[in-house]
């Protein structure tokens, strides 16, 4: 499945996109604020990529230009999500390399997703999160047409031995028609 933008290419993970998952997905300013460690070498990000990111409905976010991987867009499902448990709702998760910010990209390939997970998969429903301080997750959301639900505090994060304040907003495919 590949999705495309005016600008973007969605497309599935491929064993080959390491160099380049590696290259944005080292910078200490992406991984954190979204909950995970920056990847520490080409063979981590491959592994991640064969282990994580190869999943149906996980798609890397790619210039329609080079159709070369800047960041990650998917919908999370069941077990990979702690934000729903009903078959017709997922969780959306997403980030892009520092170089391509304030560009409205992932805003661009967020309108898609949900296009996707609304008209061809048939959901009802889909829910983000960010933790405090990741103003730029909170906008896209905002921007995308979701609605704050609820705070959590003490969100345990064991990569990081640390707790955090997650944020949580949810965007229904009524609201989503009336607003697309």
């Amino acid at each position: 499945m590949i999705l495309e933008t005016k600008r973007l290419i969605l497309r599935p993970w491929d064993k080959n996109d390491a160099p380049s998952l590696y290259e944005y997905a080292k910078d200490p300013d992406i991984g954190p604020i979204a909950g995970w460690l920056p990847h520490e070498s080409v063979d981590e990000s491959s592994e991640i990529i064969a282990n994580v990111l190869q999943k149906p409905h996980t798609f890397a976010v790619c210039l329609r230009t080079d159709n070369i991987a800047i960041g990650s867009i998917g919908l999370k499902f069941g077990d990979d999500t702690d934000l729903t448990d009903k078959n017709d709702e997922c969780e959306l998760g997403y980030w892009i390399g520092k170089p391509f910010w304030g560009q409205g990209l992932i805003p661009e390939a967020v309108t898609e997703i949900l296009s996707f997970a609304f008209e061809e998969l048939h959901l009802s429903a889909v829910w983000c999160g960010y933790y405090d301080g990741n103003e730029k997750s909170k906008r896209v959301q905002e921007k995308c047409g979701f609605v704050y639900q609820f705070t959590s505090h003490d969100l345990k994060l064991p990569n990081f031995h640390e707790k955090r304040t997650g944020h949580v907003s949810l965007l229904t495919k009524e609201r989503w028609e009336k607003t697309k």
